[in-house]
């Protein structure tokens, strides 16, 4: 299992992915789920992905193959997010087509799930999730943020925190308490975590971390939070029964 989100505000999108994999509690892996794609002053382009890990992969290499042989329409070349996440999604779906029927004869799970945001020049920041089957919805004022992955654990905090008019550094906490929730209660997903926080209008992706173990900043931020809530929970009403 994984666990991936992303969130659009007014200032920027802040994304997140973890680096679990598993196929039993004996076999767990790191795997880095974030990729990005950069020309500065030109394109900025995040994806954060979720699912089986060859077919994701596999999908990332056809994007990469199709950028180093200069195809007419590649994730480098194309005019709009729009386009980008059309691309994303029927290499999704070329890779499946491939791949899927030998994956269905051993009874393994070929779907995978992307979300890919970001600006090109000429256009404002768009994010978009594309589904297994290749097809794709964009984020709006009324649902700025995308999760893909072990989504429940992480949801409420976001949902109570993301607004278009939050800033960034609120973004990152609400993101990182929703990882550090998830983390909490299911053991699939796990440190390190990879963030990439895009700056609007900028065309350039100047904020990019890992978070591992050892680090202060997670260390202090799930104390803190552990902590608040405790204090918030002891100062609820008692109920009068």
């Amino acid at each position: 299992m994984t666990y991936c989100v992303a969130t659009m505000i007014d200032a920027g999108i802040v994304f997140a992915s973890d680096s679990r994999t598993n196929a039993g509690v004996d076999n767990i892996s790191t795997f880095r789920k974030m990729k990005t794609f950069e020309r500065k002053g030109d394109r900025v382009l995040v994806v954060v992905n979720s699912g089986n890990l060859a077919i994701t992969q596999a999908t990332l290499n056809y994007l990469e193959q199709e950028i180093r042989h200069s195809t007419e329409a590649n994730l480098m070349s194309v005019c709009s997010m729009y386009e980008v996440a059309e691309l994303i999604g029927s290499a999704l779906r070329e890779v499946r087509h491939r791949d899927g029927p030998y994956l269905a004869e051993n009874n393994v799970d070929c779907s995978a799930n992307f979300i890919v945001g970001g600006q090109i020049t000429g256009e404002p920041q768009r994010l978009f999730l594309i589904y297994a089957e290749g097809n794709f919805i964009e984020a709006t004022p009324e649902t700025p943020y995308f999760q893909i992955g072990e989504v429940k654990y992480g949801k409420p905090i976001i949902d109570r925190i993301i607004r278009a008019d939050t800033s960034m550094n609120d973004a990152i906490k609400s993101v990182l308490v929703s990882f550090d929730s998830t983390m909490r209660s299911n053991l699939s997903v796990g440190l390190p975590i990879d963030m990439a926080c895009y700056e609007r209008d900028t065309l350039q992706l100047n904020h990019v971390h890992r978070f591992d173990d050892q680090n202060d900043y997670m260390q202090r931020l799930h104390k803190s939070w552990g902590d608040g809530v405790r204090q918030a929970f002891a100062q609820l009403p008692n109920f009068d029964y």
